[in-house]
């Protein structure tokens, strides 16, 4: 059934009217910006459907960030914890290794004289018998050490190789009950006998006539007597100064200046007598030459 009246223009009217409109549209918007607070309205109109739309991908995006984190909080905690410590651990042996870099410095600096030769050893046992007092250290024949030799650490004497392996020795030390050095007093140079006495911080001193100038506190060296020790090393203090008109001679005693009971590292001497007539004369290292261990 045909209308009996015709509405609106045709459909290329229409068409045409449309591509009028949006080419005019797109004029003003584009020249003048006719329509920005229009879209500004829209957008803002359109915000919280985009919000809404997009809220789901951020829960999970946060969810997922949040466990990955926490995971990884978790695993770099613990890796802090190791590492910490690691870093606890070289700190220490850092300390250790400064103590005895410390140590043998301060032994290298020990006041040597130009003729003589020196090695640095190491203290490998102690002797566990508490009637001896003797050390083994890291040197032996293949060092060119010898029996008899002098022992020293950085303040004085500490005492003379007693048995001589291939590659370590033992050291007899001046406070052996069995051990006597000849020494003098460097104030006046009298001589007496240094003999240990079976105790880490004592020497005894026998037969001084009450007459001997002898005082407390006075450093006792050696005196070179007897070809075992150079002379002018230091041994011992007087500590104790006893005069009993009772006794026959007068009761002297005196304390090592070497930390005989803290040693870690000795240095051997080879005078320049030994290193002309010495048994190992040939194995004999010049100081630039001595390993430390």
């Amino acid at each position: 059934m045909n209308p009996i009246f015709k509405h609106g223009p045709s459909p290329v009217h229409r068409l045409v009217l449309v591509l009028l409109c949006s080419a005019t549209l797109i004029f003003f918007d584009h020249k003048m910006n006719s329509f920005e607070p229009a879209r500004g309205f829209l957008q803002s109109l359109v915000s919280p459907l985009q919000y809404l739309a997009t809220a789901p991908k951020q829960m999970m995006n946060w969810a997922a960030d949040n466990i990955i984190t926490r995971r990884q909080l978790l695993a770099d905690n613990q890796q802090y914890k190791i590492n910490e410590l690691v870093f606890h651990e070289q700190a220490l042996q850092l300390d250790i290794v400064q103590r005895e870099n410390n140590r043998l410095r301060a032994l290298l600096a020990s006041p040597l004289r130009g003729d003589a030769k020196k090695m640095v050893a190491e203290i490998l046992s102690v002797d566990s018998d508490p009637y001896t007092h003797q050390v083994v250290i890291n040197r032996g024949a293949n060092d060119g050490v010898y029996e008899g030799q002098a022992v020293i650490d950085d303040e004085g004497i500490v005492g003379q190789i007693l048995h001589v392996g291939t590659t370590s020795s033992r050291v007899l030390l001046i406070t052996d009950i069995t051990h006597a050095v000849p020494v003098r007093i460097s104030r006046n140079g009298l001589r007496l006998i240094a003999t240990g006495g079976g105790v880490i911080d004592r020497l005894t001193h026998n037969y001084v006539p009450h007459s001997s100038d002898i005082r407390t506190g006075d450093l006792l060296v050696t005196s070179g007597l007897g070809s075992k020790f150079p002379e002018g090393y230091p041994v011992a203090k007087v500590s104790a100064v006893i005069q009993d008109e009772s006794r026959a001679f007068s009761q002297i005693q005196s304390q090592p200046v070497a930390k005989i009971d803290r040693l870690r590292y000795v240095l051997l001497l080879w005078p320049e007598q030994n290193n002309l007539q010495g048994p190992n004369k040939s194995k004999t290292l010049p100081a630039e030459k001595a390993n430390i261990k």
